[in-house]
């Protein structure tokens, strides 16, 4: 007699499972995410996140018909989303936990898949994407860093016009900097002297 077991174990790797609607979705989704942390952008292929899925291609095509309508989707379903600023009470801490949350996302799968995209799309593709980085990434993430420092504002510990763009901006630059430029994967020792050493002395009173 063979079984459901037997069968499973007789399939060849890559072949479909007979999964449909959301669930399949979810697989195709979850495979993109997978290969343009392991290829890249330029090395995603259609045929190999149905391979990554365990589907056929027909069934990624009917559902998504270019990598471009795919990539997009599965960046939306599944970037982490940054809803809530810390309040620990002190400007200091609140920066240092946002920042930890922040690489967090940075280093999540979405976001190596985030990144491949950023990093090696021609400018006609980065501007599918840039609404999505934008609305997704760096408009939640500028509110919450707004948000610590008119706390620090109105408690006295941050110089009142602080909150600028300009500002808003130093901590984001650091962190893709010194991720894409130097390698560094922001241990919590490094978020610590980016607050203490340049954030702290450029914000107080």
């Amino acid at each position: 007699m063979v079984t459901s077991r037997s069968k499973a174990a007789a399939r060849p790797e890559g072949a479909s499972l007979r999964r449909r609607g959301p669930v399949l979705e979810k697989a195709i989704l979850e495979a993109t995410l997978d290969q343009l942390g392991s290829v890249g952008w330029n090395g995603l292929t259609m045929e190999g996140v149905a391979v990554g899925a365990q589907t056929g291609k027909a069934a990624v095509y009917r559902r998504w018909p270019s990598k471009e309508d795919l990539v997009a989707d599965a960046l939306q379903a599944g970037l982490p989303a940054l809803d809530e600023a810390p309040d620990l009470g002190k400007v200091r801490e609140d920066l240092y936990e946002l920042c930890r949350r922040v690489r967090d996302v940075m280093y999540s799968k979405p976001g190596f898949a985030l990144r491949a995209v950023l990093h090696e799309c021609d400018a006609e593709s980065a501007e599918r994407f840039h609404d999505l980085i934008v609305t997704g990434v760096v408009e939640p993430s500028a509110r919450l860093f707004s948000e610590v420092l008119q706390r620090g504002i109105a408690r006295g510990e941050v110089r009142a016009d602080a909150n600028d763009d300009l500002v808003l901006d130093v901590i984001p630059a650091m962190l893709m900097y010194r991720s894409k430029v130097c390698a560094s994967e922001w241990p919590d020792a490094e978020i610590a002297d980016l607050i203490d050493r340049i954030m702290l002395p450029l914000l107080r009173v």
